[in-house]
């Protein structure tokens, strides 16, 4: 579970840093509506990291009472973003 929950974090963040860049490159731009009027500020990056953080913290919590929805909920997540992820570095390379 721990890898997991690394994997999630590490993916959020790179997602992040992704987003960022090629958001200010004009190359993309942000799918979540709710974080588009602060994309391209260091704010974007801090809230990734902090939010990637506060999630593995409440999946981890989740994990001692039900292990098993934990797992596959982390499961989920991580090919979630690790999609995205795949997609952001398309977009860069394809470039």
């Amino acid at each position: 579970m721990k890898y997991l929950l690394g994997l999630l974090v590490g993916f959020e963040i790179l997602d992040g840093v992704l987003s960022h860049f090629l958001i200010r490159s004009g190359l993309g731009r942000e799918g979540n509506p709710f974080l588009q009027p602060i994309v391209g500020e260091v704010n974007f990056l801090i809230l990734k990291v902090v939010g990637g953080l506060i999630c593995a913290l409440i999946l981890w919590d989740i994990h001692k009472r039900l292990p098993g929805v934990a797992l596959i909920t982390t499961s989920c997540f991580v090919v979630f973003y690790a999609a995205i992820v795949s997609w952001n570095l398309g977009v860069f390379f394809m470039v």
